[in-house]
């Protein structure tokens, strides 16, 4: 794990660049993947704006973020309850993220966690941020088609319901890759920006004031998914 340059002191504080990125380790995301893929997005902005990447379980990195960016990969109770069970992390995330308005970004399940609830083997509380429940994919098969299998698994068009700050600059009607077997179902519809069709509708992006969310992996979807990750780095809310 990198030393974390947000716990190095005024020298390590100077000799930084304008904004410190914090990817959350809690023990259940794919962490390389998504700090290697913000790294090629944040030196491919314009303009020259770049960013620390630090991926770290320190409540006081952070506390200090700029951005936040929380992946997932496996179960929604797992998840979550691996997130709280780091000392601190779940506090300090709140505070950032509700308290001071950092950008935040939740990846895959990262994502389902801002939902009120997930009903994935069992049922189990989410951060409540975005009002909503986590439910199983049942696909409903086209006239004279087959039912689709679940996990939705790979490549899916991203169709964008409305426009969003962040992603002014991404293309419309392109493919992200996709693996998951449960949906974040919002109450809102004005909460989901982008959807993708697996034998209905399933959210693909979300969002409410600083939170954004997409259930697909911006680290596996290639030029679309780097811009993605781009607009989130210069979005400000």
């Amino acid at each position: 794990m990198r030393r974390d340059p947000l716990d190095q002191g005024d020298a390590g504080r100077r000799n930084a660049v304008t904004e410190h990125v914090v990817v959350i380790d809690y023990g259940a995301g794919n962490l390389c993947s998504v700090d290697n893929a913000l790294r090629v997005a944040a030196d491919g902005m314009a303009g020259g704006r770049g960013a620390t990447i630090t991926v770290t379980a320190s409540p006081a990195a952070i506390a200090r973020a700029d951005r936040i960016v929380l992946p997932g990969v496996g179960a929604f109770g797992q998840c979550i309850g691996a997130l709280r069970a780091v000392s601190g992390i779940a506090d300090a995330l709140t505070t950032a993220v509700k308290g001071r308005g950092v950008p935040f970004l939740g990846i895959c399940v990262g994502m389902q966690l801002l939902a009120t609830e997930g009903r994935e083997h069992g049922v189990f509380p989410g951060l409540g941020w975005i009002d909503g429940v986590v439910e199983r994919i049942v696909p409903v098969a086209a006239s004279g088609g087959a039912v689709l299998k679940v996990p939705h698994m790979g490549w899916n068009t991203v169709a964008f319901a409305r426009d969003h700050p962040a992603l002014t600059h991404v293309a419309r009607d392109a493919r992200a890759y996709f693996v998951h077997s449960y949906r974040f179902v919002a109450a809102a519809a004005d909460d989901v920006i982008a959807a993708t069709d697996h034998g209905g509708s399933i959210a693909a992006i979300i969002g409410r004031d600083n939170l954004l969310g997409v259930q697909f992996h911006p680290e596996k979807s290639q030029g679309f998914g780097l811009s993605v990750l781009r607009g989130f780095l210069g979005w400000k809310p």
